[in-house]
């Protein structure tokens, strides 16, 4: 028991100031792969973007560059894949960088937070709520809360977990991006309108959404590189077959990055419907505009562009729609 109060005092005092610039004390070795380069890597909005790098000497590298601390980086021995997740913190920090396997086997040392994300990670049946409230200092809670409870939770449920967070943590990057999250989510409640954009077609034409609504629309955010979409895509392509004469449209959104990719994806699973991209990856402007943190992800709106269902898969899909269409 004096171990686990321990813990959680230090995880507080190690989290409870928030946006200092510091010089980080991270050293490390690189093991089963031989690399000339280890890349520092900063995380903002899922995506890692390279703020410093260092060579790799006889397996050693070191680095102290300044920066926010505590927060989450990345470390990288290859900028074209995923990092290792790490939170860095004002203490020496060792690394064992092992690529393999994503990075899963690669050892952290001298990190509260990143001891207080390893338990997270395997905790099964996780409750948010609890989590928090026996963590409130942490910066582990608020990133955990933004990057993966925020597409489970109604607007509501996110403040009330946004509540629970220490005062240390209502000015962290992740909380302020959650409570404009809260404001986007409530204007896109069922009844509400669906919001007005434009964006390019694969052939690169403009095309604005409320041009295009005819009966019922799904306005469907996908991703040629996200498999639980790829796999959802024949459901959705279903649907249009058997609907598409009494009133179902698709107007497809994709968070790709390279349009080949999103051509491609298009082609291959057969999605004859509109097409739109600004190949932004999680920076997309319409995803930002409808709340989107994670895909597949849709809206369903009628011809007048209200919203009348949300995240609707598989069967749940078809069910909807002959329900709609036979009523209309």
């Amino acid at each position: 028991m004096k171990k686990i109060i321990v813990f959680l005092a230090l995880c507080f005092s190690v989290s409870a100031i928030q946006g200092q610039d510091s010089n980080v004390q991270l050293k490390g070795t690189v093991t089963d792969t031989i690399v000339k380069y280890v890349y520092l890597q900063k995380f903002h909005n899922k995506m890692f973007t390279t703020i410093d790098s260092v060579k790799v000497v006889d397996g050693k590298f070191g680095f102290k560059t300044k920066v926010k601390l505590p927060e989450l980086y990345g470390l990288s021995v290859n900028t074209a894949n995923s990092p290792l997740y790490i939170f860095l913190e004002k203490a020496p920090i060792t690394v064992q960088l092992s690529p393999v396997k994503y990075y899963s086997t690669s050892v952290i040392e001298g990190s509260v937070s990143q001891d207080l994300f390893n338990i997270y990670q395997k905790t099964e049946n996780v409750d948010i709520s609890k989590f928090i409230t026996e963590h409130p200092g942490s910066l582990v809670s608020a990133y955990v809360l933004y990057r993966n409870w925020s597409y489970r939770l109604t607007p509501d449920q996110i403040t009330q977990n946004i509540a629970l967070l220490d005062k240390s943590q209502q000015n962290s990057t992740y909380v302020k991006e959650l409570k404009e999250l809260v404001k986007v989510l409530n204007g896109l409640q069922i009844g509400k309108k669906a919001p007005d954009f434009v964006s390019k077609n694969p052939e690169g034409k403009d095309i604005r959404f409320s041009e295009n609504l005819n009966g019922y629309t799904l306005v469907d955010f996908w991703a040629s590189w996200c498999g639980p979409c790829r796999r959802e895509n024949p459901n959705i392509v279903a649907a249009y077959k058997e609907y598409h004469d009494r009133g179902f449209n698709v107007f497809g959104v994709s968070l790709d990055k390279k349009k080949e990719n999103w051509v491609k994806g298009i082609q291959d699973d057969n999605l004859n419907w509109l097409q739109v991209s600004d190949l932004l990856f999680w920076n997309s402007e319409i995803a930002k505009l409808y709340g989107v943190r994670a895909i597949p992800s849709n809206y369903l709106v009628d011809s007048k562009g209200v919203i009348v269902a949300k995240n609707l898969r598989g069967e749940e899909l078809q069910a909807t729609l002959k329900t709609l269409l036979n009523r209309s």
